[in-house]
C-alpha cells in the first residue's frame, strides 16, 4: 500500500436523499503530481474501478499507471475496493468520503466531476441516472412531487 489518500465532496441537496457514482465503472478525472519532481499534470486523467493496467513488472495491476514525463519514474494508483460512499441529505453542506485512492508515486491534486451521477429524489424515490455535474450544480424537476430537485455548490477536495 502507498499512500491513501480521500476524495471528498461538499454540495446542497435540494430534495435529494442521496448522490453517488455509478461504481464501478465511473471514472474519476484527476489531475496528479509526481511526488519524485514535483511535476503536475496539465492533462485530466481518468481513473476507472472496473479498468486495470499492468505495471512494469507485470506482476500488479492498476487502475492508473503512468510514467512521469519529468523523471521518468513509473507511478501508479489504485481505487481502494470498497471505500465507495454515498453523499446523503445527512452529509449536505459538509465534506464526506465518497472514495479512497491508494497512490503509489502520485497523487491526486484536483477532481473535476462530469457524468455518471446517480441521484435518487427524497420525496418519490424517483432515480436520475448520467447525471452531468461539469458545471457543479445539477437541476432537474420531479412530475410526482411537482417540484425542482438538485445539486448546488458543488465542492470536492483531496486531502
Amino acid at each position: 500500500m502507498g499512500k491513501t489518500i480521500p476524495l471528498k465532496i461538499k454540495a446542497q441537496l435540494e430534495s435529494v436523499e442521496e448522490l453517488k457514482t455509478c461504481h464501478p465503472d465511473f471514472s474519476f478525472s484527476l489531475k496528479l503530481k509526481c511526488t519524485g519532481c514535483g511535476e503536475i499534470s496539465d492533462k485530466w486523467h481518468d481513473v476507472t474501478e472496473s479498468e486495470k493496467y499492468p505495471g512494469k513488472t507485470g506482476r500488479s495491476e492498476n487502475n492508473y499507471i503512468a510514467k512521469c514525463k519529468m523523471c521518468g519514474r513509473e507511478n501508479s494508483l489504485d481505487i481502494i475496493s470498497g471505500s465507495n460512499a454515498s453523499y446523503t441529505i445527512e452529509d449536505s453542506e459538509k465534506f464526506k468520503s465518497i472514495v479512497s485512492f491508494d497512490c503509489r508515486g502520485i497523487e491526486p491534486i484536483e477532481f473535476q466531476p462530469g457524468d455518471g451521477w446517480i441521484v435518487k429524489v427524497a420525496e418519490s424515490g424517483k432515480i436520475f441516472t448520467d447525471v452531468d455535474l461539469k458545471e457543479k450544480e445539477w437541476v432537474e424537476y420531479d412530475e410526482k412531487i411537482q417540484q425542482s430537485v438538485g445539486i448546488y455548490e458543488f465542492e470536492s477536495e483531496l486531502k
